[in-house]
Parts: C-alpha cells; sequence; structure tokens
C-alpha cells in the first residue's frame, strides 16, 4: 500500500502514559530465517517481524527451495522442506533490494551451496554498500563469485560448490554483517573454518549471532583466541519453535518518548543486555544517564521523565549499538549542556547515510 504525498504528525499534547508491544527483532527474524533454513526439520518462527528485510529474505529462501509460511496477522512463520533446498537445475535470480542482511546472508548461503547457479542483485543504492570482504572471504574458501558490475559490489553470480574450509581473513569493520554471514554458514563447509579477523567489529551483533547459532543446536563450540574465532564443522538441530525477542533497535524510540514529553511508558517483553541477545538493550543505560528512571523488572521495563526533571547531555562511544544513536540526537536538543556522539562512522555506508540524515 503506497504512502501519502502527506504524512501528517499530530504533536503530543499530555505526557506520555501506556504500554507498547513491540514488534520482533529484525536482525534476529532474517538471522532465524537464514539458520531455519539450513536446519533438518522444519521450524516454527514466532513473534517475527514482517517488514521489507524480512519479507525479501522469506522471498528469496522460497525460490531457492524451502517452503515458507508467513501468517503476518500472528506473527509466525514457518519453514519447511529443507531437503529442497540448493535443487534448481536452471539459474535462480534473488532480489534482495536494499536489505543488508538479506544480501550477506544469502550470498553466504549461495557461496556455501553444494550445486547451483545464483544471481543477487538489489536496488542502485544496495550495490554501492559493502560487500567485498565477505566476497574476498568467500573466494579463500574456494566460493566462485563472479562480480557482473563493479568488482566488490552487487550485482553477483556464485557457481556454487561448496566451501573448502581452512583459515580466512575478513574486515568486518564497515559492517558486522559480513562476519555474522560467513559464521553461520562455516559450519556447512567440508573442514573447520578458522576466521582471523582484520579491523574491528560490532561485537555485540557477532555474539548475537553466535548465540543464536547455539538456540538452533549448533552443538559445536566455537572458540576465540584474540582475533581468531574457530569454527568446526557440524549441523543445526532446531527446536520445534523458536521465539524472536521483541526488537531493542524499534524499543529506543518509545523509551525515549518520555524525555521528550515527560510521562511513563511501559514496554513489555523488553529484555535487558544481561538477559537477551541484543545489544542494542544498552541504549536503556543512556536514558539513565540522561536523567530518566528506568525500571527493569520480570522481562518489562518502565521509563519515566517527571515534570521538572533535569535532563542533562551525555558522551556516548556508539560503535557497539549504533543504530540507536539517532533516538538520542533527536533527544540532544532538549538536554541540558552538549551531547556528543562518536563511533558511528561506519553508518555512513549503510542503507542511507545516516549521519548526514542527523
Amino acid at each position: 500500500m503506497p504512502l501519502p504525498d502527506l504524512l501528517p504528525i499530530l504533536p503530543f499534547t499530555h505526557p506520555a502514559r501506556g504500554e507498547v508491544v513491540l514488534p520482533g527483532s529484525k536482525s534476529l527474524t532474517n538471522r532465524a530465517l537464514l539458520i531455519a533454513a539450513l536446519c533438518d526439520e522444519p521450524v516454527d518462527l514466532t513473534g517475527a517481524l514482517f517488514s521489507e528485510d524480512t519479507h525479501l529474505m522469506a522471498a528469496a529462501l522460497r525460490k531457492l527451495g524451502c517452503t515458507v509460511q508467513a501468517d503476518d496477522s500472528a506473527f509466525t512463520v514457518r519453514v519447511a522442506d529443507q531437503q529442497n533446498l540448493f535443487r534448481s537445475e536452471s539459474p535462480v535470480e534473488l532480489f534482495v533490494g536494499l536489505a543488508g542482511t538479506a544480501a550477506r546472508f544469502l550470498t553466504a548461503l549461495c557461496a556455501a551451496a553444494p550445486r547451483g547457479v545464483y544471481r543477487l542483485d538489489g536496488v542502485t543504492q544496495m550495490r554501492k554498500r559493502p560487500m567485498k570482504p565477505l566476497i574476498d572471504a568467500l573466494r579463500t574458501l574456494g566460493a566462485d563469485i563472479r562480480c557482473t558490475g563493479a568488482e566488490g559490489f552487487f550485482p553477483i553470480e556464485i557457481h556454487a560448490r561448496g566451501l573448502n574450509g581452512g583459515a580466512v581473513r575478513i574486515d568486518a569493520s564497515e559492517s558486522s554483517q559480513l562476519l555474522s554471514a560467513l559464521l553461520m554458514v562455516a559450519p556447512l563447509a567440508a573442514t573447520p573454518v578458522t576466521i582471523n579477523l582484520v579491523g574491528g567489529v560490532r561485537w555485540p551483533f557477532v555474539a548475537m549471532t553466535i548465540n543464536q547459532m547455539a538456540q538452533f543446536g549448533f552443538a559445536a563450540k566455537l572458540t576465540r583466541q584474540g582475533d581468531n574465532i574457530a569454527v568446526p564443522i557440524g549441523c543445526y538441530h532446531p527446536p520445534a519453535s523458536y521465539a524472536i525477542e521483541p526488537d531493542a533497535t524499534a524499543s529506543s524510540y518509545f523509551t525515549a518518548l518520555p524525555l521528550a514529553i515527560g510521562g511513563t511508558i511501559h514496554v513489555s517483553n523488553l529484555l535487558p543486555l544481561s538477559e537477551g541477545l541484543q545489544g542494542d538493550a544498552a541504549f536503556l543505560d543512556v536514558l539513565a544517564r540522561v536523567g530518566a528512571t528506568v525500571v527493569a523488572a520480570d522481562g518489562d521495563v518502565d521509563i519515566t521523565a517527571s515534570a521538572g526533571t533535569r535532563l542533562h547531555g551525555v558522551t556516548q562511544d556508539f560503535s557497539a549499538f549504533s543504530d540507536t544513536f539517532l533516538t538520542l540526537a533527536a533527544l540532544a536538543p532538549l538536554l541540558s549542556g552538549p551531547t556528543c556522539i562518536t563511533g558511528i562512522a561506519h553508518t555512513r555506508k549503510q542503507e542511507t547515510d545516516r549521519v548526514a540524515g542527523m
């Protein structure tokens, strides 16, 4: 359904009061879809997010041979018929739009396929997003990946023959998704894979991937020593049902609202950083430092900023949870004193230039 030319924004006239039920995490939904496709049994995903990125991911998995049944009203997705994955005799065309997760994850998935030809492309902006470190790493492991436009970017054509395993280097400083994509398919290689990290990486998103792999029954233990991650070969053995956490990134818009207009917001099922998979839950600590009262108990969170509460500008490195920096930037003009935001250089190369957007 197209959006109208004008989208009216009605201002709040009273302090915030109410409860927010969050959508599922996009990052976790697309990771879960990919891993579910690699499982040996059907998987039911609950609490899934339905967005353009996840629709593109599901559509691609269908074209690759899986059955993906989605119920938007119940927020559930069933992934089945994994035995039919990679059976097409004809080249498979996959479109990823502007979805970075779909682009990186599907590139790794198709490179790990035992057979087949796969052509991946997206919109014009997707052709500018970083792909070269992942492409080079997969080539090191034996993948035949051909860039049919500019080298290191979409569009690409993969002539699959599986992955050999062994040692590989990757620079995931521009996007942790490059490393996450490699990690999720590494267990499919012919021999164990040792990944050497070159440059920094947003580790919370990588830890999310590793922990989610374990939740999907990848029992073989990944080990990290310094800049090296050792991934043994193995299989995914999923639970019959997998619950996706609510989106900690989206929660930042609602948890910040009381600081702008006062009041209290109750957010259901928002797991704090110590209990959930999402690094973006760290934004709650930023709001507490700004001056909000944050009470987390039994998986729920209450955020309060009473009338007259003095709110302070803060200095914050967002390198580990940069998807939330724009929310603090929007609040900054309302805070007492300056706000300094660092660790966001890589966000210039996301779906848009987020620094310019700020």
